[in-house]
């Protein structure tokens, strides 16, 4: 089992916000389990908490950016990206600023201060959501689109196609998140020089300049926008290079732009909140599309694991029988409901029942069209959460159950003749004085059909 994550020590960051020009003070500190990825805005009253999570997303312009009770966060997704690349799963963010700062415009600086902080093992182990089959986000608008299909660890690859001479297409694959810091993590922001026009006529970019970002040049340059950008980014001379990038900044990868998408993915589905186990496939990614399916795989996590069926080796020898089930419990046919014992211990128990046509209840309750009524399956819950409770006491022959309460009652899927009930019990709390609390989930067919919360108390026969 791998266990979780965490860095060793805090560490400080100290840089510029892109967006907004200031200088941010960014501390990473060591988080506890189960922590995830939480941004502390310590410049605001009261030093509220934003979590890193797909569902906090309010904007993808220029950058993923989250928003929760009226507090802000923007241009996330770098300092997310190490925190994945780096393999971590817990760290605390403390920012002065409503964003973290730009550095050079990749990872590189972030998994520096990782590397520097060190990275813990923690006692916990961690969440890993395991790709079954293919699922995919399509963005109908710009035909951008994002699936993630199984594969033995977590994989991605980009495809990027721009339309313009300048950049074309390209092409990134990360095999191995191992290998993020030497592949990926370097890889910098850009943006075209349209794009800069627009941002410099609306005030934005304020912390930019052509250290941290490439920007390629897709269109005729002015004299006018040259003498813009000149003040702009503080330059005393600006010139375009032939292989059409603004100054004289180097390229870390010929093809970097489609690096630095990668790594925006890597980011962007940190908000996901449960690692993958897959490979991930972006053709044209951008943050909102990343973001949308970050929020529809977080959905069908949470889902899926709300009703996530335990898988039980129904053909092997159980633990009780019919006829031991009966010298523990008084019912007997009509009432008897349980056919098996397949798991117990101090604080849960797993049974089983088959259903067929021959059941008494069938020939009154819609026999012409079967269905188990839902206070049997209650009943035989409950009379699974019997064997739990009596097996706390050496004669169990010599007590009943009695219900005390049934709370949060749900019934989600009919149970018909021919179905495999499977009944799981598991204790609230410690049983006292006989009273027996229990979350008890039936399944059939693999979906929960019904669950509920029971308590009752086991009372010495008279």
């Amino acid at each position: 089992m791998v266990k979780q994550k965490t860095i060793a020590q805090e560490v400080t960051i100290n840089g510029v916000g892109l967006h907004t020009g200031q200088q941010v003070v960014m501390t990473l500190k060591p988080a506890p389990v189960n922590n995830g990825f939480t941004f502390v805005r310590v410049d605001l009253p009261g030093n509220p908490v934003i979590e890193a999570d797909a569902n906090y997303v309010v904007s993808t312009e220029r950058g993923t950016n989250l928003e929760h009770k009226g507090v802000q966060l923007h241009t996330t997704e770098h300092v997310l990206a190490a925190f994945i690349g780096c393999d971590l799963d817990n760290v605390i963010i403390e920012l002065n600023a409503s964003e973290p700062p730009i550095m050079d415009g990749s990872s590189k600086y972030f998994v520096q201060a990782v590397e520097k902080a060190g990275i813990i093992e923690q006692d916990a182990e961690r969440d890993e959501y395991i790709v079954k089959e293919v699922i995919s986000y399509v963005d109908e608008r710009t035909g951008s689109e994002i699936i993630v299909m199984p594969a033995d660890e977590y994989q991605i690859t980009t495809m990027v196609d721009f339309g313009t001479k300048v950049l074309g297409t390209q092409n990134a694959t990360l095999k191995s998140m191992n290998d993020f810091k030497e592949e990926i993590s370097e890889a910098r922001t850009f943006s075209f020089l349209h794009e800069i026009e627009t941002l410099l006529a609306h005030g934005l970019i304020k912390g930019g300049d052509l250290n941290n970002a490439i920007v390629y040049v897709d269109k005729e340059i002015s004299d006018e926008t040259l003498q813009r950008l000149k003040v702009a980014f503080g330059k005393d001379d600006i010139a375009v290079k032939p292989n059409g990038i603004l100054d004289n900044l180097t390229l870390h990868y010929p093809n970097e732009a489609a690096r630095h998408k990668l790594l925006d993915v890597v980011g962007d589905l940190a908000l996901i909140g449960t690692r993958i186990r897959g490979k991930v496939i972006a053709n044209k990614p951008g943050h909102f599309v990343n973001t949308q399916f970050a929020k529809k795989m977080s959905k069908i996590i949470k889902t899926e694991r709300r009703n996530q069926v335990p898988v039980f080796d129904l053909n092997k020898e159980p633990l009780m029988d019919i006829t031991k089930i009966m010298n523990m419990l008084p019912h007997r046919f009509p009432m008897i409901l349980v056919d098996k014992i397949i798991e117990l211990s101090d604080s849960h128990v797993v049974g089983l029942k088959n259903v067929t046509m021959n059941e008494a209840f069938f020939q009154g309750h819609f026999p012409g069209a079967p269905v188990m009524p839902g206070v049997l399956i209650i009943e035989a819950m409950a009379q699974t959460g019997g064997i739990l409770a009596l097996s706390t006491v050496p004669d169990p022959e010599n007590y009943l159950t009695y219900f005390m309460k049934i709370d949060n009652v749900r019934f989600k899927q009919q149970v018909l003749p021919g179905d495999t009930l499977i009944f799981k019990l598991d204790l609230i709390s410690p049983i006292r004085r006989g009273i027996c609390h229990m979350q008890a989930v039936a399944y059939a067919n693999g979906k929960i059909a019904t669950e509920a919360e029971l308590m009752a108390q086991i009372v010495k026969a008279k």
